[in-house]
């Protein structure tokens, strides 16, 4: 391991230790749970670094906090970092340790994603000893709740528009081998409930059976899964469309009186998340001889920077990487009007993220150093 890496893996082990595991998920070895404990260290090393700092409450008692360094020219440059964690229950290695070892630094958040956060703040204290300032303005968002709620981004979004802020250009925090990610897919997450009526199993025709009706409501959305691989691949692929949950009943000996049926549906680029959650309502209703209500948990539109734009081409020349389109999803999607530029980049493979071990390598976070220094005008 090369010594002028150390700085930023200890930077890394030092936010690895503050744990931060999201409240949805946090149990006995969470330790405090929440960002609250992480958002105070960062607002602490942002000050003492010449950085401005904001504090925006998104949740109750769960707050995002931003900085700013001015430079020498009027662009803005902006890093997106969620300070959330998933859980540790599962983890067989020490949740919270940050060792550091074998070339790599361990622990919950490890790669997803405190590992960009190490990064920013070696470099911001690099810049504040040589009292130096980046080359165009700077903004470092460390933002809540990415994990399970997905409120932070937009929150941010919101903070922006209601100031005027649009940022040339964004890069996502992700672990993406430090390769620039240019796209991914939406999504659309609804849960029917099919509403039947009870009766004894002996006498069926008295009651009206929800799970037979939801039955035929999953048959319906495979049908349109089928349909849509019949689709032109988008840039971002095709869509795709899972039923991911189906449950009801009340007993062996009674007619089931309701059902539910939750499912999720990716999006690509150009498809508007209301009209496919209208359309999929639609279905559902013509699917289902019983009434039914729906449940929209969660819309997120598809990401897609074209490949061949400035930020794009620049990361990839910089990193060595050819930019790609990535499975899963980001906060990247809530910036369509925050930033004119947007790209997901980060340290480590998402393999490493939320298993049972957490680790990245010494060697990514370096790399990653070494673009940043590039982008913020630091060479």
């Amino acid at each position: 391991m090369n010594r002028t890496n150390l700085p930023i893996a200890e930077w890394l082990s030092r936010l690895v230790q503050i744990p931060s595991v999201t409240p949805d998920q946090a149990g006995p070895r969470a330790g405090q749970s929440g960002e609250a404990a992480m958002a105070a260290a960062l607002a602490g090393w942002f000050a003492a670094f010449g950085g401005q700092v904001e504090w925006h409450e998104v949740l109750p008692g769960r707050s995002s906090v931003y900085a700013t360094w001015r430079g020498a020219t009027d662009r803005w440059l902006a890093v997106d970092a969620h300070t959330d964690t998933v859980g540790v229950e599962q983890m067989s290695d020490p949740p919270f340790d940050g060792r550091i070892a074998d070339g790599r630094v361990y622990g919950r958040g490890a790669v997803d994603t405190k590992a960009t956060l190490a990064v920013v703040l070696a470099l911001l204290e690099g810049m504040h000893k040589a009292g130096a300032r980046p080359k165009h303005n700077l903004f470092i968002a460390a933002t809540v709740d990415e994990e399970t709620g997905a409120t932070g981004a937009p929150g941010f979004a919101d903070w922006l528009g209601e100031r005027g802020i649009v940022f040339d250009e964004l890069v996502v925090a992700e672990p993406t081998g430090c390769t620039p990610v240019h796209g991914h897919k939406g999504l659309v997450r609804l849960e029917f409930t099919v509403h039947g009526q009870t009766a004894h199993s002996a006498q069926p025709h008295l009651g009206r059976n929800a799970i037979t009706a939801g039955a035929r409501v999953a048959l319906a959305l495979e049908e349109e899964h089928n349909r849509l691989q019949s689709l032109q691949a988008s840039a971002l692929g095709i869509p795709q469309l899972t039923v991911v949950m189906m449950h009801g009943g009340l007993g062996r000996n009674v007619v089931p009186d309701r059902c539910t049926v939750a499912l999720d549906r990716r999006l690509v680029d150009g498809e508007d998340p209301q009209a496919v959650t209208a359309q999929l309502i639609a279905l559902a209703e013509a699917a289902s001889p019983l009434p039914l209500t729906t449940e929209v948990w969660r819309q997120i539109v598809a990401f897609y920077q074209p490949a061949d734009s400035g930020l794009v081409s620049r990361m990839a020349a910089w990193s060595g990487q050819t930019p790609t389109v990535a499975p899963y999803g980001t906060n990247a999607w809530a910036y369509g009007l925050a930033a004119k530029e947007r790209i997901v980049l980060g340290p480590g493979s998402i393999d490493q993220a939320h298993g049972a071990v957490e680790w990245v390598e010494i060697d990514e976070l370096a790399k990653l150093a070494g673009i940043y220094a590039r982008w913020w005008g630091l060479g």
